[in-house]
């Protein structure tokens, strides 16, 4: 019996020491003792929303310094749009900080995202897009590849005063780019750059030779090209202002 007295008396002695820490750990209680009271915010961004990054973070700071869960708090943050990337800290004894990375967008992909500078595909749902972004599709595994072909390709055509606008490699592999006059130039599977290089030396003289402009190009031929040409738009006539008598 005594020793049954003295082992209920450990127990209850080991809880009164546990349980507080269990509480504080928990925010059950020492939010209002330990309280997160400023946020700290470090990088450069222009797009990420700060009261929406503030009202994100307010859940988390709510349970205090000692029971703040700061994986979910970075968890939720990398999921605002804009953010590339997020590190959530605290610094004692009240400060919760949190860096932030914003994603700098370089292209369209497809129709719901974008692709940043960096290479990553975000969404582009709630997002108001910049403007002028040019527009690929492709594989998402082969993001890489749309890239450095948009690259090589803006470099052949710009010589001849032409930019690149769009570049779609489709999922047989066969690669077509869009340029800012509108025409479709369609490359296929292979020796896209080589292709590109040889279209690009004959188009000027190409142009020359026609009245029309070039609509569709087809470059999947040994020897040579498939040309479609559409009539150049008429002229918009502008009105005359009569004179005053």
């Amino acid at each position: 019996m005594n020793a049954m007295l003295r082992l209920v008396g450990w127990v209850l002695a080991l809880a009164l020491v546990v349980l507080p820490i269990v509480a504080v750990l928990n925010g059950w209680v020492g939010a209002s003792q330990w309280p997160l009271t400023k946020l700290r915010v470090t990088g450069q961004f222009e797009r990420v929303d700060g009261a929406l990054l503030q009202k994100t973070l307010l859940p988390y700071a709510q349970h205090g310094f000692f029971a703040v869960d700061l994986a979910a708090a970075q968890d939720a943050v990398s999921k605002l749009p804009w953010v590339e990337r997020a590190e959530v800290r605290k610094r004692w004894p009240d400060v919760l900080e949190v860096t932030v990375s914003e994603h700098r967008p370089f292209a369209r992909w497809g129709d719901d995202l974008l692709l940043s500078q960096q290479g990553k595909l975000f969404p582009a749902k709630g997002i108001q897009v910049p403007k002028g972004l040019p527009q690929f599709g492709g594989p998402e595994s082969r993001v890489s590849e749309v890239v450095e072909l948009y690259n090589q390709s803006r470099e052949l055509f710009a010589p001849i005063g032409l930019d690149v606008r769009d570049v779609e490699l489709d999922p047989r592999g066969s690669w077509t780019l869009g340029l800012d006059n509108g025409a479709r130039i369609v490359v296929g599977r292979n020796e896209a750059r080589a292709r590109l290089g040889r279209f690009v030396r004959l188009l000027p003289q190409l142009l020359a030779q026609q009245a029309q402009m070039l609509q569709r190009a087809d470059l999947r031929y040994t020897n040579g090209f498939a040309l479609t040409w559409a009539p150049m738009p008429a002229p918009v006539a502008v009105p005359q202002q009569q004179g005053q008598s």
